[in-house]
């Protein structure tokens, strides 16, 4: 491009410039508002799942307390396996030896009977 450079000319280069570093400010600025936005957004979430995690862990940890004096009161009140079957051993040797001697009741009755007869009376 051959010729003298006007105001014309140069005004327009300026303003060609200018509107070109205008949009290019905007652009910046919109994409700073949302990164802003994002930004935020994140922030709040971030602050509403440690809230959350804290929540969880608050109850965790009362579950751990709550289920350790539930094993306490087990262990203080239910008998274990072995206990019972300890138990259950006593029981069915106590019935046993009732048993035995229901039958050595029998065998004197028996007997009471028998020589009751045979002596005539």
């Amino acid at each position: 491009m051959e010729g003298n450079v006007t105001w014309e000319l140069l005004s327009a280069f300026v303003a060609a410039v200018a509107a070109v570093v205008v949009a290019a400010f905007v652009i910046w600025w919109r994409i700073e508002g949302k990164v802003k936005e994002a930004k935020e957004s994140a922030y709040r979430k971030t602050d509403e799942a440690n809230t959350r995690a804290d929540a969880a862990a608050a109850l965790a940890s009362t579950a751990r307390q709550e289920l350790a004096q539930y094993r306490t009161h087990v262990a203080e009140t239910y008998v274990s396996k072995a206990g019972h079957r300890e138990s259950t051993d006593q029981i069915m040797k106590a019935i046993g030896d009732i048993g035995q001697d229901m039958r050595g009741i029998r065998e004197r009755l028996d007997n009471f009977i028998d020589n009751s007869r045979a002596s005539g009376k």
